[in-house]
């Protein structure tokens, strides 16, 4: 199964970039992640709870993250086991560009397979789920980003402090 989209997020494409590189952001935005650790240059490992139809299961799974180009994009690959449940495997290529509000369209083209009783399911609910759980992470990681332009709506120049001029005066 095949999957592309384009997002609008709320901050430049080095803020996106970094958020996508964040373990904690990470765990924030994937839909039933109970634990992400690791680094880029090292790779993740996540724990993931998801209910796919009738199947609940707990995936344990690795990501791991190549050409990376800081501001401009990133291609991960991953992999997960959800014991009997069966499996998970998939990537995708993420690609970062400044849109013309200051922010970041933020496209990416992933595909995934699925193995186990979850293939048994049928490929309509599979893709049905897939789609959800990419426009989830991605409605998470907009929400991460709106929090925070509403919380500092004039931008990060407005906490830094005042400069001093030639005769020590602000």
């Amino acid at each position: 199964m095949q999957m592309q989209d384009t997002r609008a997020i709320p901050a430049d494409p080095a803020t996106v970039y970094a958020a996508l590189l964040d373990p904690a952001v990470l765990c924030a935005c994937v839909p039933g992640a109970q634990e992400v650790t690791g680094t880029a240059n090292d790779g993740f490992e996540a724990v993931v709870v998801q209910k796919v139809g009738p199947v609940k299961a707990t995936f344990r799974g690795t990501v791991t993250l190549s050409d990376l180009v800081p501001g401009a994009g990133l291609t991960l690959a991953g992999e997960g086991k959800g014991g009997a449940a069966g499996f998970a495997k998939g990537g995708a290529e993420v690609r970062l560009a400044p849109d013309d509000a200051g922010g970041t369209l933020l496209s990416y083209r992933a595909e995934a397979r699925v193995g186990g009783k979850l293939a048994q399911l049928g490929s309509r609910i599979i893709d049905g789920f897939a789609r959800k759980m990419a426009d989830q992470f991605f409605d998470n990681l907009q929400a991460q980003f709106t929090v925070q332009a509403e919380e500092d709506p004039q931008g990060a120049e407005e906490a830094a402090p005042p400069r001093k001029t030639w005769f020590g005066r602000g």
